[in-house]
């Protein structure tokens, strides 16, 4: 009787797991149209704030910067609400208060003023600040909530195959959004179609999302180190300090000015909503087809070394945009293309290298103070870009030659912040499988950079096969 007993629960435990990763997938492309939307510089939000309500440069600085100060604020909710809900609780919560708030933005855009850009950008900053910090407190504890039923031995590939439908959803997104957009001239009621369109498709996500049966793993609970030693472990750990401020200055160079290159293309090259989608979609593509090969050069030659490659690859060929004009726009498509495939190495490198740096002992802390240290940087960069770029257009008569200027940041800054990343010591891989929370700015940085194959993915370390002795 026991052993039929046994032999049941494991056939239904078997069935849940399976249909959990079924409903976690079509949860996913359900999701991406809003997840998409939701980041700071996308093909739809660029759309809105330099077409629809064409804001000064400063408020759109800091309506890119709210994406990060959103990352920053969870850091300080997320102690209390794991205390109060369990993750899966809290993760459709949040996304449902995530979803409200879109609802929110397509009801009342035909009153926000469009005549008066000062008083339609206090209400896009409140909006997308509510927004932001809802869609940050959803991200980290739906990770947390994935890692805690997936099993280990299946990641690899079920996420793999994940990642991969996911592309699929968010690429039929950008075409299709930008189309409409450039369609119909960025008209009101077409924006509202899209929210409505990405709004509807969220709600089966969450609907799944919630039946999603989740076989929790029981997991072995480590007492914490009381605070003042994860302080000196934190200290002692050299090399993740020394990452962390590299990571900083990368999200500076990144974020600077990384909001105006859509708008440098909408406003000076004379692109529309479709073309910036197709520039994406190239780059999504450049990105997955060239994340493997990646993956094995970064398990042979180390983390820091390939990451340093293929960031000098991706940004001397950035220089690029410091010579774009109307009449060879047309060099854009192969510098998307070139850096989707260039900046695949270098962001996976950042995952795998983060596995080797974070101490077990003070991972929360760790996660943390390197989570918090880069929102703040990348929440102040694009303020001081836009207020720079405000300031140098009412100064000089041609605008091109100002953005061509304002551009040459990010390459120099990034090329110089790899003498950091090169006085990395990589130690030995921790027993970390994943480290969400320290990679939630990499997905946010995605939408700045173009990269949108990131905004979902999911990042995880397959374990090496062994052979049967």
């Amino acid at each position: 009787m026991n052993a039929t007993t046994a032999r049941a629960a494991a056939v239904k435990h078997k069935a849940d797991l399976l249909r959990s990763l079924r409903l976690c997938t079509a949860d996913g492309i359900m999701a991406m149209p809003i997840v998409t939307m939701s980041l700071p510089v996308n093909v739809f939000m660029t759309a809105l704030v330099a077409k629809a309500f064409p804001l000064p440069m400063t408020t759109i600085g800091l309506i890119s910067a709210l994406p990060f100060v959103g990352n920053f604020l969870q850091i300080f909710a997320q102690p209390f609400l794991t205390k109060w809900r369990p993750p899966k609780t809290v993760t459709v919560l949040a996304a449902w208060l995530h979803l409200v708030t879109w609802v929110a933005l397509g009801v009342c855009l035909p009153w926000v003023p469009r005549d008066d850009p000062t008083a339609a950008g206090h209400w896009l900053i409140a909006w997308f600040l509510l927004s932001s910090t809802f869609a940050a407190i959803a991200g980290v504890s739906w990770n947390a909530w994935i890692q805690s039923w997936v099993p280990e031995r299946l990641r690899g590939n079920y996420f793999g195959r994940r990642n991969g439908a996911l592309q699929i959803s968010t690429l039929t997104f950008l075409l299709l959004a930008g189309w409409a957009l450039a369609r119909w001239h960025y008209a009101i009621p077409v924006f509202q179609l899209v929210i409505a369109g990405a709004a509807f498709l969220r709600v089966f996500s969450l609907r799944w999302q919630w039946q999603n049966p989740a076989p929790v793993r029981r997991q072995i609970i480590v007492p914490a180190l009381p605070l003042p030693e994860q302080l000196r472990v934190l200290a002692s750990a050299r090399s993740l300090l020394v990452f962390i401020a590299f990571g900083a200055v990368w999200s500076f160079a990144a974020n600077c000015f990384g909001p105006f290159y859509h708008l440098f293309m909408f406003d000076q090259l004379g692109f529309s909503a479709f073309d910036v989608g197709l520039l994406s979609t190239l780059s999504q593509l450049g990105g997955v087809l060239s994340l493997p090969a990646w993956g094995r050069l970064l398990d042979r030659y180390g983390n820091k070394s390939v990451m340093t490659f293929s960031l000098i690859l991706w940004q001397v060929l950035n220089f690029t945009w410091c010579f774009l004009t109307p009449l060879n726009r047309g060099l854009l498509y192969g510098l998307w293309i070139w850096g989707g495939v260039t900046s695949a190495g270098f962001v996976l490198g950042q995952f795998m290298i983060l596995l080797r740096l974070i101490p077990v002992e003070a991972k929360n802390l760790a996660i943390g103070t390197h989570l918090a240290f880069t929102s703040l940087v990348a929440a102040i960069a694009p303020i001081l870009g836009g207020w720079i770029l405000t300031w140098a257009l009412a100064r000089w008569r041609d605008p091109v030659a100002v953005y061509h200027v304002c551009f040459i940041l990010q390459p120099v800054l990034a090329l110089a912040g790899c003498l950091l990343l090169l006085r990395v010591r990589e130690p030995q891989a921790s027993s970390l499988t994943m480290v969400f929370g320290a990679m939630r700015n990499i997905r946010t940085l995605s939408g700045v950079l173009g990269l949108s194959f990131l905004t979902n993915y999911v990042f995880f370390k397959a374990p090496k096969k062994t052979s049967l002795p």
